[in-house]
């Protein structure tokens, strides 16, 4: 009699485990089923795939202080709050949305909507030192960096055979109110003093310089002003592979770290005029292309901006 209360306890036994272990699972498939991918990732359910949590990964960025802008709409554009939702947004996440299998947030960009003064599309964050307030910037005397891991996913190529072009780093200059006045201009755009390029599995860096070295601080406001330089472009290849990019600002000057190994220094007359100007940070898939049928995939692992 012993033996078999024994045996009907551990029966017992068994199936509580067996319970408390499916009903483990299923909260873990409830989990991985609210995971939000964008319409690009695996489409697979629950209900047909089995599902190990431990294998979904997110990006490491804080997005409560971007703007993001899309290649759809005037175009469309999304500020804190509502950014912090771009998962369950069915307008952002064809253009901006996670690629859990290896932790990125990828931006599509092709070949539609533009913002002023420009001419080419974008999928594109933009930082904003108070969330929702484009009015709050920086400048190089304050100081700013922006460090991040990224890679180029796909991009197409043009009609010769070469890949299209893509700007993944910016620093856009500003002009404040009172600049804007001062010169009578139309809006707040200045000039980009820093874009980087991912240039034919390349990273290419181009900045601005005056046109005219002995021109009056108000002069330099004009846009007209500035023209590009010649560009500098990194000795290393990194095709599609993943890698580090790492832009400093400070008075008078301004450094681009690739690696942590490769420097591209700028600390010239151009840099310490460029410190009139506001600045802000920009970060993604300014696509360069207008070709038909052409489009490009940017994924970003981390991303971070310290003042």
């Amino acid at each position: 009699m012993q033996f078999l209360s024994n045996f009907f306890r551990a029966c017992y036994l068994s199936l509580v485990l067996v319970s408390a272990g499916n009903c483990q699972d299923s909260n873990d498939l409830a989990v991985a089923a609210n995971h939000q991918d964008g319409p690009y990732a695996n489409s697979d359910t629950p209900e047909t795939e089995s599902v190990d949590i431990k294998k979904y990964k997110l990006p490491k960025i804080d997005l409560s202080h971007w703007k993001l802008t899309l290649p759809v709409g005037k175009p469309t554009e999304v500020e804190p709050p509502e950014i912090l939702e771009y998962a369950t947004n069915e307008v952002v996440r064809p253009y901006f949305y996670n690629d859990s299998t290896d932790g990125s947030l990828v931006f599509y960009a092709f070949p539609n909507s533009t913002t002023a003064n420009t001419k080419y599309s974008r999928s594109e964050l933009r930082e904003q030192m108070v969330p929702g307030d484009n009015n709050v910037n920086w400048t190089f005397e304050q100081g700013g960096r922006m460090k991040g891991t990224l890679a180029v996913d796909e991009i197409t190529k043009d009609s010769d055979g070469k890949y299209h072009r893509t700007i993944i780093m910016q620093i856009h200059g500003r002009l404040t109110n009172e600049q804007k006045e001062l010169i009578g201009a139309k809006d707040n755009n200045a000039p980009p003093i820093l874009k980087i390029y991912w240039d034919k599995g390349y990273v290419r860096v181009k900045t601005k310089v005056l046109k005219n070295k002995s021109a009056s601080d108000q002069e330099i406001l004009h846009e007209e002003a500035w023209g590009d330089d010649e560009g500098y472009t990194f000795p290393d290849y990194v095709g599609f592979k993943k890698f580090k990019l790492e832009v400093k600002v400070s008075k008078g000057k301004l450094v681009v770290i690739m690696n942590n190994t490769e420097y591209a220094v700028y600390d010239d007359v151009n840099i310490k005029r460029w410190g009139i100007f506001e600045n802000y940070f920009k970060a993604g898939n300014y696509f360069q292309s207008k070709d038909e049928g052409s489009y490009a995939k940017v994924k970003f692992y981390d991303l971070e901006v310290i003042h």
